[in-house]
């Protein structure tokens, strides 16, 4: 690991005047994504900024009804509060599906959203990867992609966001509340993050020395009834092969509004608007359920190794969907 500089911020502002003015600082939150980077090589700033212990960990109801969870919020808080329990089950099921308790304790809600892609190729300093070094080329393309996008790729990255908290928040319209050099700004979840186009090094439209300081979840009554549902190779401490949160509101047997956001398909989470439109006023069933599966993912662009990711997110989006009106034909 090379030598850095290490500050512990005393307040927000001077933790951003402190990364604005070093163009290769960090923030350092809990760590667990960003120390293995640098242990890796993939990182090598100059100077961590330390923000964990700002104040802002704390999760509070707002005077509209919504939701705002601090930076600072540890993972494991955060799926454990009784609100976001009874008012957002999708969310503290997409936390508990992410990986493991001891990281879960450490991790926080800024950091989970800032998280790099897992992509074997850009972890390995040895080979090339055009989002760790930009222009030296894409081997996942004839290599190990089975992981990999099959939405919203490039030809330059295939790389897959691995955040399955941001997945739920996404569908949950969530919004990012920052403060930079330039004053405070509040940017919608939907719009944070960047498909790789031709700057894949490039997640999210952050500027250096931006800081997240909040999440804000807005009142959303048919929250309540969502699931995530995560596919991986094994029962824990796994990346998603694909995810799908989905929060849905039913009434005389008729879709009146839905919520859909997939993850392990692309560069970000992907918010899915052809399946939404779709649904919105059409009858509560499987072949509308799975019509409108179809239609998001008919642009999907996979490769060799990771085609079965396209009827994999069709149907457990359909299955999530059954299950979910299925409680409601109950209720």
């Amino acid at each position: 690991m090379n030598p850095f500089r290490y500050e512990r911020a005393s307040d927000a502002a001077s933790a951003v005047a402190l990364l604005a003015e070093n163009p290769n600082a960090a923030f350092l939150g809990g760590g667990t994504n960003l120390v293995d980077h640098m242990k890796l090589g993939i990182a090598q700033p100059d100077l961590l900024v330390d923000v964990a212990r700002l104040p802002y960990d704390r999760i509070e109801l707002l005077p509209d009804g919504g939701v705002r969870i601090g930076a600072t919020v540890r993972n494991s808080e955060l799926a454990a509060d009784r609100t976001i329990r009874t008012r957002y089950p999708m969310l503290t099921q997409a936390l508990l599906a992410g990986a493991s308790g001891q990281l879960r304790n450490l991790a926080t809600t800024g950091g989970n959203l800032l998280q790099r892609t897992r992509c074997v190729y850009f972890q390995d300093v040895s080979k090339p990867c055009n989002k760790r070094v930009p222009g030296s080329g894409c081997p996942a393309r004839e290599g190990y992609h089975r992981t990999l996008a099959i939405l919203g790729a490039s030809e330059v990255c295939i790389a897959t966001h691995p955040s399955d908290m941001a997945v739920a928040l996404v569908a949950l319209d969530a919004a990012v509340r920052v403060l930079g050099p330039n004053g405070e700004r509040t940017i919608p979840l939907t719009s944070f993050y960047r498909l790789p186009g031709d700057e894949p090094q490039r997640d999210s439209v952050l500027e250096h020395g931006e800081l997240i300081t909040a999440v804000d979840l807005p009142k959303l009554p048919f929250a309540t009834r969502s699931h995530y549902r995560k596919v991986r190779d094994r029962a824990s401490y796994a990346f998603a092969l694909v995810s799908v949160a989905v929060a849905i509101d039913v009434a005389d047997g008729v879709v009146r509004d839905v919520r859909i956001a997939l993850g392990g398909v692309a560069h970000a989470p992907w918010r899915a608007t052809k399946a939404e439109a779709a649904l919105r006023g059409a009858p509560a069933t499987e072949e509308a359920f799975r019509r409108a599966a179809e239609a998001e993912i008919a642009d999907a662009q996979p490769l060799p190794g990771n085609a079965f990711k396209v009827p994999l997110a069709r149907n457990i989006l359909v299955r999530t969907l059954l299950d979910l009106t299925g409680e409601e034909d109950h209720s």
